[in-house]
């Protein structure tokens, strides 16, 4: 196996460099994009977290509650630091990407949006970031617009941009698209979408675990990214939000902790952020969660960047040199955070993704949640590798001699 210093930190790749985990037998790992691996430093803070400081947080007056609240609200401030939040209290902690983007359109949209409003969202969304702005539009009777993205580069032309108007009321566009890996011009959107008095949402699940994230130069009113996507646990994520904006929104979720006062016919509500934290927090997800962030902030994304990019180049130039193989988006390994999207002629994507299975090579394939971008690109499914800093090149060797195999095995004779 090349030389790569970080896969030490994982179990699971520790355990196949040393030939010591038979369950997984040699397992090329390149589906990152939907969840990253976990480092040991993350378990073990988690099990620290449950073995030293198991309380509810901020309900008990005890030591053990106290630490425990301790623990919660010092990753509050971790994942604040990491995106560069005015303040932690700017910092929702929520289950994943997806709730946070709900939790936006339930409570702010369903407050602000009126009938012949228009929420622009663009053709590469993820389905996270679409549905629920079907529902509220549907809701509300409002409209809601497409950006376009150029067919070969995967980029949003400039013109496309003027679908941004007076009567724009959200724009919520991807960071970085999960098929095409194409990162978006946010700071620029947010200034036509501030002009034209619209907020600015930004799917940032792809973005956070590659590039740095600074919200405040972004100008960003709402970020939503997942824990599991940046080697933390699954089921924690983080939603940041303008101070002025969470202040003005309704509660998402009622019920414990999230409120001030309750008496039989009303309530008052606790101050941000807990007026969005209902019932008991997910605490040792949260500590694993900051955990993470400073372990990724260790390797540094300047590493991360230069290795994803030599990584996806290697493979895209290797992919090219292949007959019948169809490369999705822009081709320049470099502006891909690590995604490489492609299809095989004449074979379906879900058989790409089985053969390689059989080879100990875990890959996506599907539509991974982009139907309309499929749709529109003229393409049902795709096969997927996502890369990361602890992928090495000699694993992308691997996968494109097996992937030369591919229509062989399908049973064409090229």
């Amino acid at each position: 196996m090349s030389t790569n210093k970080f896969r030490a930190d994982f179990p699971l790749f520790k355990a196949i460099d040393e030939h010591a985990d038979a369950e997984n037998n040699g397992l090329l790992y390149f589906d990152t994009a939907a969840t990253a691996q976990r480092p040991f430093i993350v378990l073990h803070a988690m099990s620290h977290f449950y073995a030293t400081q198991n309380a509810n947080p901020l309900r008990g007056l005890y030591d053990l509650s106290e630490r425990a609240t301790k623990a919660y609200e010092d990753a509050r401030e971790t994942v604040a630091k990491f995106i560069n939040a005015k303040s932690s209290s700017e910092i929702i902690f929520t289950r994943n990407t997806t709730e946070s983007l709900n939790l936006i359109a339930y409570t702010w949209g369903m407050k602000n949006i009126s009938a012949g409003d228009e929420i622009v969202v663009s053709i590469m969304e993820h389905h996270s970031n679409i549905l629920p702005w079907q529902y509220l539009a549907e809701t509300k009777g409002a409209r809601l617009i497409f950006l376009d993205v150029d067919k070969e580069t995967g980029i949003i032309p400039e013109s496309e941009y003027a679908k941004i108007n007076s009567r724009t009321k959200i724009v919520s566009l991807t960071h970085t698209s999960n098929v095409l890996g194409t990162t978006n011009p946010i700071k620029h959107v947010a200034e036509i979408a501030h002009k034209n008095g619209a907020i600015m949402v930004v799917d940032g699940a792809q973005s956070a675990p590659h590039i740095p994230v600074d919200v405040q130069d972004l100008d960003a009113d709402f970020f939503a990214m997942s824990g599991h996507k940046l080697c933390g646990p699954m089921g924690i994520g983080a939603l940041y939000g303008k101070l002025s904006l969470l202040e003005a929104m309704p509660p998402f979720l009622r019920g414990g902790e999230m409120i001030e006062y309750v008496t039989k016919e009303s309530a008052t509500w606790a101050e941000v952020p807990h007026k969005f934290e209902a019932g008991t927090v997910s605490a040792g997800d949260a500590v694993g969660f900051a955990t993470a962030i400073r372990y990724i902030q260790s390797v540094g994304f300047d590493t991360i960047a230069k290795h994803d990019n030599a990584l996806a180049a290697q493979l895209m130039e290797g992919i090219k040199k292949l007959p019948h193989f169809n490369i999705v988006g822009g081709k320049d390994g470099s502006k891909r955070s690590g995604i490489v999207t492609f299809t095989i002629d004449g074979v379906h994507p879900h058989d790409i993704a089985s053969l390689l299975s059989d080879e100990h090579i875990a890959i996506r394939a599907g539509h991974h949640c982009a139907q309309p971008l499929g749709q529109y690109l003229g393409i049902q499914s795709s096969a997927r590798a996502s890369l990361y800093f602890y992928n090495t090149e000699e694993e992308i060797d691997t996968l494109l001699e097996k992937l030369s195999h591919i229509r062989e095995w399908s049973g064409y004779k090229d």
